[in-house]
């Protein structure tokens, strides 16, 4: 299965994301976060796949994440109610995801992507 790249295209992050893909010849199958927002479920797997705290998939300098006041909410929200959130808007969502078989990458860290993608 090849992997899945969440991403927002106009996101320069995701932008050199992207390009750090194709750069190294990483196939994977390309999904539009804002028109195809992540589910509560596929959500609550990833999490747990990657073995990040559920924070972590939050875009906490994105506008949505400050107009909701989030930084605020999210000690006192269950992870049930953090994951039905996150599914509502995926401008939400860190970006971009990587998802593999038995792996989750948040964000564009190189070196880590080096060190699992190649």
């Amino acid at each position: 299965m090849p992997i899945l790249f969440l991403e927002y295209p106009k996101c320069s992050t995701c932008q050199k994301a992207k390009k750090w893909l194709d750069t190294h010849g990483v196939s994977y199958e390309d999904r539009h976060i804002k028109e195809q927002n992540p589910t509560a479920a596929e959500l609550q797997e990833w999490h747990k796949k990657s073995g990040q705290p559920l924070k972590k998939f939050f875009n906490t300098s994105g506008l949505v994440y400050k107009d909701l006041q989030l930084k605020d909410k999210l000690p006192s929200m269950s992870e049930q109610e953090q994951f039905e959130l996150l599914s509502t808007d995926g401008m939400l969502v860190k970006r971009p995801l990587i998802i593999g078989d038995d792996f989750v990458l948040i964000g564009f860290k190189e070196a880590e992507w080096e060190k699992t993608l190649l």
